[in-house]
């Protein structure tokens, strides 16, 4: 493999991935997918234009140095990199390259820990950011399949629990998607559906209202407490049910049902709930409870307990809940309606 400093020596590479909201997110954990594969488990996306941008540079010999919004800077030797730290990530994603006197820059437009999948988003771009520059010096770039395999892969080498790759496929793809499972052997991890096409992707966010609670998510203790019990053989007729309900949901959004879709959110909402109450705190449960009460659906992003929340209705609907939602969130400093629409494109 070419000296990826040497690379950079021609000039700074940057690239950038979108982040995403979700629904039947746990279900792309083969934990799940797998004993589920008879019901034809899915996940919904839609990839937002908040993107985490990424850019390499040369840097001093043997030393790694991280920058990133919402952290400390990190300045690591290559030989001694720690995987365990807050941007393990990322020095995983450095060391699987070889990259050696490297300052890699990150700077994502969605909040820290907003359970929007920033972390894989960044490690996405990051590797895209490596490919780029070893094309320099004639490798050919990665297809988009495997930038996504690749980042799941080495997330979940570092990560010591399960991870899924929902995050990452939304950012290598953008748009709006149907993820599918299908566990079969020697076969690629997933089948992709793309729900609305790229001319309507505009007219479709005005369906969607993204909301900040102001408060960062605590994905791996939920996650956890979902894969223990599903081990366990607990709650599985609620997955079970949660894995209908994802199909029926992207069906409802393919066929331009967004109320049929909005109770279909609702009643998978409520099975999470019953299965980790926390996975909404204070100000979430009061923003789910507005947008039901206006006939939205709403749901938390990722696997909650802090971070977003996001809501899907009819055009009327949403229009009515966003100044409810402002009305709520002014309880909290951090707490903000986030200004989005859907990325068209993925990975760039």
């Amino acid at each position: 493999m070419s000296n990826i400093k040497s690379c950079l020596e021609q000039g700074p590479v940057e690239t950038s991935a979108p982040c995403r909201i979700d629904m039947g997110g746990t279900l792309d954990l083969s934990t799940f997918h797998l004993p589920l594969r008879h019901m034809g488990p899915c996940t919904f996306n839609a990839a937002l234009d908040l993107r985490t941008r990424v850019r390499i540079s040369p840097y001093t010999k043997g030393k790694i140095r991280i920058s990133s919004r919402g952290f400390n800077d990190l300045e690591v030797d290559v030989a001694h990199a720690p995987f365990d730290h807050p941007l393990g990530l990322i020095v995983a994603v450095a060391a699987y390259y070889g990259a050696d006197g490297v300052h890699i820059e990150i700077d994502s437009a969605s909040p820290p820990r907003s359970a929007l999948g920033g972390s894989s988003v960044a490690a996405v771009a990051l590797i895209w950011a490596f490919a780029k520059a070893l094309d320099r010096s004639g490798h050919p770039m990665p297809r988009l399949h495997q930038v996504a395999l690749l980042a799941h892969a080495i997330e979940q080498s570092v990560a010591g629990v399960p991870c899924g790759i929902q995050d990452q496929l939304a950012a290598v793809y953008g748009g709006v998607n149907g993820w599918y499972w299908p566990a079969e052997p020697g076969a690629l991890a997933f089948e992709r559906q793309e729900i609305v096409p790229a001319q309507e992707c505009r007219a479709f966010s005005a369906h969607l209202l993204v909301a900040y609670c102001g408060v960062p998510h605590a994905s791996r203790d939920i996650n956890g407490t979902w894969v223990r019990d599903f081990l366990a053989g607990r709650y599985r007729e609620e997955w079970r049910r949660i894995a209908s309900l994802s199909r029926l949901f992207i069906q409802a959004l393919a066929s331009g049902q967004f109320g049929q879709a909005a109770a279909i959110m609702n009643q998978e909402t409520d099975l999470r709930l019953l299965m980790t109450p926390d996975v909404l705190d204070e100000i979430g449960r009061q923003l789910v409870g507005e947008a039901r009460r206006l006939q939205c659906g709403a749901r938390f992003t990722g696997a909650g307990g802090g971070g977003c929340v996001w809501a899907i209705g009819e055009l009327s609907q949403v229009r009515s809940l966003e100044p409810v939602w402002r009305q709520i969130l002014s309880q909290r400093r951090e707490a903000m309606i986030l200004e989005t629409s859907v990325a068209v494109n993925g990975v760039l």
